[in-house]
């Protein structure tokens, strides 16, 4: 005599793979997570764009699972308002949308005759507007937008990184290095062996005086290639208040 084998069927497994939408109280917020039954022997969570995914052993009842959350529930909290405050700083990619340029506002729009532009936003009563205007056609997709910012970053990146480099290795007594913009997801500057600096592109979004620390701190490493207390106070030299304009920085992330 055989034994009958069961097995889930494709919906039952394609419901396990994607999950369980349950939601749990934690520090008095109603927080939705996705539970996922798997074969594991901890549990496991992760925080994303997403929200909150929660991998438990399949003989794990719902209450321990839950208590475990509670456990947790400080670091669940903390890391999902990140993820707000993350989403909530992206750029959305449309007409009318602010741009900060050097700590102002900026707005992108269309004018009548189809050119679009930047215009320094009118947060302050007495601001005179500032523009950038390009020829593209009145209606503008997400992508020519983005576009038209990105090219618009650039190039205002290079032209005032490039003059606040020179000034500042003037002050130093260093030859002018090369310049490049950079990608970097966790970094605002560099200075490799050959001498060349590269500034993240989006220090052109900050305050002026957040770009002159950076340029001050990346120029410093062509003489003291560390953080040694030496480099320090060749950073001081030329820039005086560098421990305020750290803590700022790291502060704006």
């Amino acid at each position: 005599m055989t034994k009958a084998k069961l097995s889930r069927s494709p919906k039952d497994k394609q419901a396990a793979f994607a999950g369980e939408i349950r939601r749990v109280s934690l520090n008095g917020k109603e927080v939705a997570y996705t539970l996922k039954r798997c074969k594991r022997r901890t549990i496991g969570m992760k925080i994303d764009s997403r929200g909150l995914t929660v991998r438990a052993p399949s003989r794990e009842s719902l209450h321990w699972i839950e208590s475990v959350l509670q456990n947790k529930a400080d670091w669940v909290v903390e890391k999902l308002d990140e993820w707000k405050t993350r989403e909530s700083s992206e750029p959305v990619w449309e007409e009318g949308a602010i741009f900060p340029l050097l700590g102002e506002p900026w707005q992108l729009s269309t004018t009548t005759t189809g050119i679009a532009q930047m215009t320094r936003a009118k947060v302050r009563t007495g601001v005179e507007d500032r523009q950038m205007q390009l020829p593209l056609p009145s209606v503008l997709t997400s992508r020519q937008i983005e576009k038209i910012v990105m090219d618009w970053y650039h190039h205002n990146a290079l032209t005032c990184f490039s003059e606040r480099i020179a000034l500042y290795a003037d002050k130093l007594g260093v030859a002018l290095p090369q310049l490049r913009l950079s990608r970097a997801r966790t970094q605002w500057g560099s200075c490799n062996a050959r001498g060349v600096i590269h500034l993240n592109w989006r220090l052109i979004q900050m305050p002026l005086k957040l770009v002159d620390y950076v340029v001050a701190h990346e120029l410093s490493h062509l003489i003291e290639m560390n953080h040694s207390s030496a480099f320090w106070q060749t950073v001081g030299r030329i820039y005086p208040d560098y421990g305020a304009a750290r803590k700022e920085l790291k502060r704006l992330g």
